[in-house]
């Protein structure tokens, strides 16, 4: 009966050195990347918009995006996707495979071709005809750098957008 029991506790503590051990090893793991994910968020404004060839009754517009990187590292992609949100409702999309980095501590202008479907324009036009009262329109842009050593960097950024007053000129 003694041998049974004497099987039976270095069976028990062999497994529980060996999980301990994998405990160990997880935690220094883990500890380790960390330090690569504390980091402060990408800033990502809009730095222009100029209006590209479009298919049809859909509306398509080249984004360009600032990326400053407010970081001691590096970030680097390999894709952008953006959504743009007008009025809390889904307004346009894009894609796009532009690779690079954002330097540490530098920043960067991303290209990205943005469109608008035919229905989610007219769908705004009459948003925008309920807004005219107060003149501001909430948008969300998010998006996201794919890729990169630690994989996927998302970014957000939201506001209002000011709409010209009756009679007002537009630039």
């Amino acid at each position: 009966m003694s041998f049974v029991r004497l099987l039976f506790r270095t069976r028990f503590c062999g497994m529980a050195a060996l999980l301990v051990a994998l405990l160990a090893v997880l935690a220094l793991t883990l500890g380790g990347c960390a330090g690569w994910f504390g980091g402060d968020p990408l800033r990502v404004s809009v730095a222009g918009i100029e209006p590209i060839e479009s298919e049809g009754m859909e509306m398509r517009f080249n984004v360009k995006l600032r990326v400053q990187n407010p970081n001691e590292s590096a970030v680097k992609f390999n894709g952008v996707s953006l959504d743009l949100d007008l009025n809390g409702k889904p307004f346009a999309s894009g894609v796009s495979d532009q690779s690079g980095s954002v330097p540490r501590f530098g920043e960067t202008v991303v290209n990205v071709p943005l469109t608008v479907p035919a229905f989610s324009a007219v769908r705004q036009a009459f948003a925008f005809a309920g807004a005219a009262q107060s003149g501001q329109i909430p948008y969300i842009l998010r998006g996201k750098l794919a890729g990169g050593l630690i994989g996927t960097t998302r970014f957000v950024d939201q506001g209002t957008l000011s709409l010209p007053g009756p009679g007002a000129a537009l630039p």
